[in-house]
């Protein structure tokens, strides 16, 4: 038990305070042992008999640590044998294999944790199990007295107090140890809550050869610690990569055949059984069937193996060039307990500077199952920490939230274990842990993205009649990265909204769908590279799906300029350009807003334009402003429309179509403001289109010179003028991707176009008809069947065999 000796080497728990802990000040349990009358009786000082209370009562908070702290202090031994015997190779005659072994007795109640290291003399075991010699137990007393009272938690780790969490599932302990520096074995024992200890040679000799053995006496309620299911888990949770093999002794029951005492049958059987076979004569043989016949009687044999638990290997904490890929692979199926698939990329790497740590990581090729239903706020496992091989936990957040889909191992020496979880998760040692694996993963992904992809292999060639090779088009591979992104762009892009620090890398890593990619996907480094040189903008559009966007009419004024725009499809894509105004210095233009600028035209021509046309429409976009109200902000004169007559875009600043139709369809938007959710809509009209100049001249009054201001209260308009506009920013809206407005009012108006068109008086209905009642016909024929039922065919006294259906 190293961390009970001289060597820093001391308890590793989960740390708690002692306000979260329910009260264990139960009696203690009635043990009839009494020591033998050569034992030597010590009194444990008084510091150690509180710490022992505080160990039991307040400490932990789970009772399973105690089984890590056992090995972890076997594992300390094992390594500072090893360490001795690089002076002293004979400290390994007694025994030569380096181990430990976990025993249990469900029978006797009892536990036992047994290694082959240094051991411990008698004065050993009294100083370093009851004074304060070495337990550092009075500095961890003097510490108690500065930490909170309530936070006792907060002292785990520094003062050697691991071994006494034995207390918290045994009633009594013993330990038998035997140091190669001693002759004789020796055994420590105590009981769960007396202030006493006692020492005396072990009756049994030199049992050990060398090494520690403790006993845990298991109290009533921990019985289930003496279960080998259960201590499997515990050992793989908790001590799976421990350098030095440890070994379960498994129990197990097997029914085996019992064979019949030949001379006890003879007996029972004597002479009249002689004299019944010569009676029987040939009867003899039909009745030794019989007898064969009997069933054989069986019993249950308990059996003993050992199994080693610890057969996976820490292969991080080996150099990157021994280890094979095969290895990495393999390794990936102890780290993604609960995840399918293969890892699609890994990065082991040895971070050094003021704080020294190993890791591992991997980069899974499918998604997890909880992102398959949006869930993305946690995954237990993710990211496992230890020390010196020992887990210490696998809750902690060493990944943000976005990258919470990265496995791995994290093994650090540097970690202050003399703090408890919940400040250790603060502490700023692992802030700069966390800072560095962030990055690390990053460039993983980067890396990934980069990737080269494998030329196939040559395929033989094809050779038509007249001997020229006939070409065969082969399809452009799509990079392996290109699959992953499209499970995990979602993470991506939440990582540029909530990781500021690494945003500019996450922007590297994000890939995009373009009206010029042919639906291959392009980064944002190869889009900036391909824009005009007149081009100022990055521009975008946003929309529910990728058919939708590629008929969007705001397309038609950059297609026919063959700029390139990139296509938005996931919900995320709104919140995420919220976020990033630019890249590499150019601006995200959303081409569904007002005022989108293309930069290719002669300006002072637009502006002469421009004037123009807002002073002949003036009479139109002021009467229609009125006619709409507040269904619109601002009637404007577009110049990008094409063959539209009209579209609805959003504010420069507001929402767009797509964000509105998101954030309405929110789960838990109950009871906010709708206007706040609302585009702030700008109807563009086509000056060029005839819609548009008929409704011009329809809303304009005759009894004005053109150069004369008319007020839009003398306009007189009649209804068809009136629903053809409503009928125009019901276009507008469902080119700019808004829903109609009021549906039951479109339809009106959609009605009356029909009737019109198709001169209709009235749209009442027509009067029911009522048909005359009509006989049964007879049935169908049968298509050549000559009206045979088949029903009147006994199919299954047909042979279907004889027949010759040839």
């Amino acid at each position: 038990v190293g961390s009970i000796t001289t060597q820093n080497c001391f308890a590793l728990a989960d740390d708690i305070s002692v306000e979260d802990v329910p009260s264990t000040d139960s009696p203690t349990q009635v043990d009839d042992y009494v020591p033998p009358e050569n034992a030597d009786n010590f009194k444990f000082e008084a510091e150690v008999n509180r710490m022992m209370d505080i160990v039991v009562n307040s400490l932990y908070q789970n009772k399973d640590v105690f089984l890590r702290e056992l090995i972890s202090n076997a594992s300390d031994a094992l390594d500072k044998l090893r360490f001795l015997t690089l002076t002293k190779p004979e400290l390994l005659e007694d025994k030569e294999e380096l181990e430990i072994r976990i025993e249990y007795d469900a029978d006797a109640s009892t536990l036992t944790v047994r290694d082959s290291g240094v051991g411990m003399t008698k004065a050993d075991l009294v100083e370093n199990l009851g004074t304060v010699a070495r337990s550092g137990t009075t500095k961890f007393l003097d510490a108690l007295q500065e930490q909170d009272k309530n936070d006792v938690g907060g002292l785990i780790g520094k003062f050697g107090v691991g071994f006494y969490s034995s207390f918290l599932v045994a009633k009594r302990v013993t330990v038998a140890s035997k140091s190669p520096e001693d002759g004789v074995q020796y055994i420590w024992e105590s009981r769960n809550g007396e202030d006493v200890f006692h020492i005396y040679p072990d009756p049994r000799g030199n049992s050990l050869g060398r090494g520690t053995e403790i006993t845990l006496h298991l109290k009533e309620d921990c019985m289930d610690y003496a279960d080998g299911d259960r201590l499997k888990n515990l050992v793989k949770h908790y001590s799976e990569f421990v350098t030095h093999p440890i070994h379960l002794r498994i129990t197990s029951e097997t029914e085996v055949e019992i064979d019949e005492d030949d001379e006890n049958i003879d007996d029972e059987s004597g002479d009249e059984e002689k004299k019944d076979d010569i009676e029987i004569g040939d009867d003899e043989e039909s009745t030794d069937d019989e007898e064969e016949e009997k069933p054989k009687k069986t019993e249950m044999v308990t059996t003993y193996d050992w199994e080693e638990i610890n057969n996976n290997p820490a292969i991080w904490t080996r150099e990157k060039d021994s280890i094979s890929e095969e290895e990495y692979r393999n390794f990936w199926d102890v780290v993604a307990k609960g995840v399918t698939g293969n890892p699609a990329k890994w990065n082991h790497f040895n971070a050094e500077g003021n704080i020294n740590f190993k890791s591992l990581l991997y980069l899974p090729e499918e998604v997890p199952e909880n992102y398959r239903f949006g869930n993305i706020d946690k995954i237990s496992g993710g990211l496992k920490l230890y020390v010196r091989k020992v887990l210490i936990s696998d809750e902690f957040d060493l990944m943000p939230k976005y990258l919470g889909f990265i496995r791995g191992v994290v093994d650090s020496d540097d970690l202050p274990l003399n703090v408890n979880r919940e400040t250790l998760q603060e502490s700023k040692i692992i802030k700069v842990i966390k800072k560095k694996l962030v990055r690390k993963a990053l460039d993983m992904i980067k890396a990934f993205s980069k990737e080269e992809i494998a030329e196939d292999e040559e395929e033989e060639v094809e050779i038509d009649e007249e001997g020229n090779v006939i070409e065969i088009e082969k399809e452009d591979k799509e990079h392996p990265y290109i699959e992953w992104y499209q499970k995990f762009n979602a993470n991506l892009k939440m990582g540029i909204i909530d990781d500021t620090a690494n945003r500019g890398r996450v922007m590297k890593l994000l890939r995009f769908q373009t009206s010029k990619s042919n639906d291959k996907w392009i980064s944002l480094d190869e889009y900036v590279e391909n824009m005009k040189d007149y081009q100022k903008d990055i521009y975008m559009i946003a929309g529910a799906g990728l058919e939708e966007v590629k008929k969007s009419p705001f397309l038609e004024p950059f297609q026919e300029k063959e700029l390139e725009v990139l296509y938005m499809t996931d919900p995320v894509d709104e919140y995420m350009i919220q976020q990033i105004r630019d890249y590499e210095g150019k601006k995200f233009q959303s081409i569904s807003s007002e005022n989108v600028k293309i930069g290719d035209e002669d300006d002072d021509l637009v502006k002469r334009r421009e004037k123009a046309y807002k002073k002949m429409y003036k009479p139109l976009t002021k009467w229609l402003k009125k006619l709409y109200g507040p269904a619109v902000m601002r009637v404007a004169i577009s110049k990008r429309l094409g063959n539209q007559p009209a579209i609805v875009s959003s504010s420069e600043y507001g929402h767009s179509a797509n964000m509105q139709r998101i954030m309405e369809a929110q789960a838990y938007q109950s009871g906010q403001n709708n206007m706040m959710m609302q585009a702030m809509k700008v109807l563009e009209i086509n000056p060029r289109h005839p819609f548009v100049s008929k409704l011009l001249g329809g809303c304009s009054s005759p009894e004005k010179e053109e150069d004369d201001e008319v007020e839009e209260e003398e306009f007189v308009v009649s209804q068809e003028v009136e629903d053809a506009a409503w009928l125009l920013l019901d276009i507008g809206s469902m080119n700019g991707g808004f829903a109609v407005s009021d549906v039951k009012k479109h339809t009106e108006r959609v009605s009356k176009f029909l009737q019109s068109s198709l001169s209709i008086e009235s749209l009442s209905l027509a009067d029911e008809i009522d048909p005359p009642e009509e006989e049964e016909e007879a049935p169908e024929d049968m298509g050549g069947m000559g009206g045979i039922n088949m029903e009147d065919f006994n199919m299954d006294d047909i042979d279907i065999d004889s027949l010759d259906l040839d």
